[in-house]
């Protein structure tokens, strides 16, 4: 195993998560923002049901070319910090269910539906200013007018009337997606390695998956989100039901479903490739800064390279005791003792091993239960 099995490295840094979490967010909405306007004009209850190239060719010939991006400022302003909130939230929560021993399954919903509760609080307001921005005959011009607007007339709770809906479509849509996404993970990359290929496959399945079954609900959010002209107001999600089923009947239920697929597969497929990459390439970059704070009491050189084939000694390995949560955070405080050191190193609460190391290099972080030292050991042959 190399330094690239980076899910067996400690947890990343909060601000890491958060940092990596709100790149993913930006890079899924921006990528895939046409298509979601598409989706978005798909499920209008005032159009018969049409074919995404039919609504994308109309909506370029009649608006102009750039109409289908339309909103997308709002998306930006939103997408980050929430997205942000919502990684993190997974990542923490996730954390600390398996530290209590939680059934894996559990663990993936019940992380999932902290995130989502986190996540939608943040992102609904932008999604109504953006699907009202995105919608057909928008009178809005711009997302601060729209804002500006939707608030005088209606008031702060316009922004949040969807909630509830959104809430009720995103709580199965995150544990269905997150469920797949780390079943696909387990199946495809057992190692938990930095594999993109895996991430963008285990990704789009996930996302395309969870969609396909949500599309009911979306399509009540949008009519909330919108209150579309013609249709009368909207007030919760049990009116947006009658209200569509009335005009668009059971089939209704399903608008814009092959859109808001096509939508969620690529875009879920680069939220959560973006975000394993940057989660890798920020541990990736603290774990050298700590190598590189350890060396002085190894008196070993720092290699400028994490290349494991350019060094030819055996690699150490520093085994404490059992009970250190932040065992990497608190090294590069701590003095490392070999064998022969006449001092006695100072306590750790549980046997965990630190990266194995050769020249300062990290090659591994593993977990050997079957040691109980009581102080810091070089296992370093003598050849």
């Amino acid at each position: 195993m190399n330094f690239d099995d980076y899910e067996n490295l400690p947890n990343a840094k909060l601000s890491v998560t958060m940092f990596a979490g709100a790149s993913a967010g930006i890079m899924e909405h921006i990528s895939m923002y046409p298509i979601d306007t598409i989706k978005t004009r798909m499920q209008s209850l005032s159009h018969a049901n049409e074919t995404i190239g039919h609504v994308f060719k109309e909506m370029v010939r009649q608006e102009g070319i750039t109409r289908p991006l339309r909103g997308i400022g709002a998306v930006v302003l939103g997408a980050g910090p929430a997205h942000a909130f919502y990684f993190s939230t997974y990542e923490f929560t996730k954390e600390k269910l398996t530290e209590l021993k939680f059934n894996d399954n559990i663990n993936y919903i019940l992380s999932a539906t902290s995130a989502t509760l986190i996540h939608d609080a943040i992102s609904n307001p932008t999604e109504v200013i953006k699907q009202r921005l995105q919608m057909y005959d928008s009178p809005y011009k711009s997302v601060v007018e729209c804002a500006r607007k939707v608030f005088q007339q209606e008031g702060i709770s316009a922004f949040y009337r969807s909630y509830t809906t959104q809430l009720v479509m995103n709580l199965p849509f995150q544990a269905i997606h997150f469920t797949t996404y780390e079943f696909l993970q387990e199946a495809l990359n057992k190692e938990r390695k930095y594999s993109p290929g895996v991430h963008m496959v285990a990704g789009g399945a996930a996302g395309a998956v969870a969609a396909a079954f949500t599309t009911p609900l979306d399509v009540c959010k949008t009519l909330l989100n919108t209150q579309e002209t013609g249709i009368g107001s909207t007030r919760g999600l049990i009116d947006a039901v009658k209200k569509v089923y009335r005009v668009a009947g059971f089939k209704g239920f399903f608008k814009g479903l092959q859109a808001r697929v096509l939508y969620q597969m690529p875009a879920t497929a680069v939220c959560w490739s973006t975000y394993e990459f940057f989660k890798y390439l920020l541990n990736r970059t603290e774990k050298k800064q700590i190598v590189t704070s350890l060396a002085p009491s190894l008196n070993t050189p720092v290699s400028s390279s994490f290349d494991d084939n350019k060094s030819s000694k055996q690699p150490l390995h520093f085994v404490l005791p059992k009970d250190s949560p932040k065992i990497l955070n608190d090294l590069p405080n701590t003095s490392i003792h070999s064998s022969s050191s006449t001092n006695p190193p100072p306590t750790l609460p549980y046997p965990r091993e630190l990266p194995a190391m050769s020249n300062g290099i990290v090659y591994a972080h593993t977990m050997h239960e079957n040691h109980r030292p009581t102080h810091l050991t070089d296992f370093r042959s003598n050849s």
